[in-house]
């Protein structure tokens, strides 16, 4: 342990804007560090503290709720036919020219996404710090804010990453294409976090981008080759609050396929991209059992329900997953981790971020397909599922994945580790 007297439990905080998917994740490495006798908060926007306290946690709400998808959502309104989004998951060279790096930073992710999301709290997360004196802030790896904190406070301070690490890839593109380029022109994400670093009267350094240190529970058959240290972690799945329903009691009688779509495309974005009825239609005929994980909305919009279908608006992922044969999902992380760690085959149907570049991953490792934007029509998905379903190899695959994944350290095996590291970093900036 750590802290200002011997044998002190450490005091952490976790710390994410309000978005539930993001804060999921982080919950059992919040409950290994409380049941080791630590101390621990949980520090986000006011939206999210039901969340929080629904998963046993204590909550710090910190300044006012983002607008960031009420904004983003406005923007499109405006210029619907407007150039396409930056893409956060781009990585071919041809496409990382300087003009399309520097709109990116300058133009969308800085102003639209980071400032947004993280301007509202670091003043009141900084003065709760600066109070409570944690030993060690976590951070997910878009909440900036927590960094700011944790070096106003003097903390060490982790990201904690949700998925694949598209922010320190996408970052050293940008530095690169700046030094080669433009190297006079100021550095965007830099700019922003030195002035509110100075808010709160602590200065920049690289480590507010990247962490003292990385917490990534990616295993590394699907990671990012970056020159990068992470420090891994085994995932365990949380969905939230949870009953099992009485017919997931007893197992299928033929095989059982998920369909799962998430969460944030209804409730944070503008629905679903694929078509859910011209799937369900041309997997009717086919002698399996379809779970359809649909909002009570999604579901009263289709017009027909086929007999091997069932409809419901949530089930835990984590209970359903051992029950499956394959899952049709979007590729979103918290679905694609939870059906991993138990050899689950998936057809990723992916629309944006990070769920395209998992869905690739799974099909070079030979453990699921991808089918993307347009082409997943309801016939391209009937398909690949009976590729799916009648080649071995994707099970097989499957399984050695989630073999993988359990070798990984557990939340209570990462406990030692995360006390060494933050004696190691706590009153200092260096990275790790």
């Amino acid at each position: 342990m750590t802290g200002d007297q011997p044998g002190r439990p450490m005091r952490v905080v976790f710390v994410t804007y309000a978005e539930k998917t993001h804060f999921l994740g982080m919950v059992p490495l919040a409950w290994a560090l409380r049941n080791a006798g630590h101390e621990v908060r949980v520090a986000s926007q006011p939206e999210l503290s039901d969340v929080i306290t629904g998963a046993g946690l204590t909550a710090v709400p910190v300044g006012k709720d983002h607008m960031l998808h009420r904004l983003l959502t406005h923007a499109e309104s405006l210029d619907p036919d407007g150039p396409a989004p930056f893409d956060m998951a781009e990585n071919r060279p041809e496409m990382l020219t300087w003009e399309y790096l520097r709109r990116g930073y300058h133009d969308e992710l800085v102003p639209w996404w980071w400032r947004v999301a993280n301007d509202p709290m670091i003043v009141e997360l900084t003065d709760f710090c600066r109070h409570w004196k944690p030993d060690l802030v976590i951070w997910e790896p878009a909440s900036y804010a927590g960094a700011i904190a944790a070096k106003a406070s003097g903390a060490a301070h982790a990201r904690m990453l949700w998925s694949l690490d598209l922010f320190a890839r996408m970052r050293g593109h940008y530095l690169t294409a700046r030094q080669r380029h433009a190297p006079h022109e100021p550095d965007a994400m830099a700019q922003w976090l030195t002035a509110r670093a100075a808010k709160v009267g602590t200065t920049f350094s690289e480590d507010l981008t990247s962490g003292h240190f990385t917490i990534d529970y990616t295993p590394t058959s699907l990671r990012l080759d970056l020159p990068h240290t992470y420090l891994p972690l085994r995932y365990i799945p949380y969905n939230g609050t949870a009953v099992i329903p009485p017919w997931l009691h007893t197992p299928p009688t033929k095989p059982r396929i998920c369909l799962t779509l998430g969460t944030s495309a209804t409730e944070r974005l503008d629905g679903y991209s694929v078509p859910v009825q011209d799937i369900l239609t041309h997997l009717a005929d086919l002698d399996i059992e379809i779970i359809a994980t649909l909002p009570e909305k999604q579901q009263a919009e289709l017009h027909h329900v086929p007999a091997n279908t069932r409809l419901v608006s949530f089930v835990p992922l984590h209970a359903l997953a051992p029950t499956c044969s394959a899952v049709i999902d979007h590729g979103g992380p918290g679905t694609v981790f939870t059906m991993a760690s138990h050899g689950v085959p998936q057809l990723v149907l992916p629309k944006l971020f990070d769920e395209p570049v998992l869905g690739d991953h799974l099909t070079g490792l030979g453990a699921g397909l991808v089918v993307r934007g347009g082409e997943a029509t309801g016939a391209r998905v009937r398909e690949d599922l009976l590729r799916l379903l009648g080649d071995p190899s994707y099970t097989h695959a499957a399984a050695r994945l989630r073999e993988e994944m359990h070798t990984m350290p557990t939340p209570n095996d990462l406990v030692p580790e995360l006390e060494r590291l933050t004696a190691h970093h706590r009153g200092g900036t260096g990275t790790g």
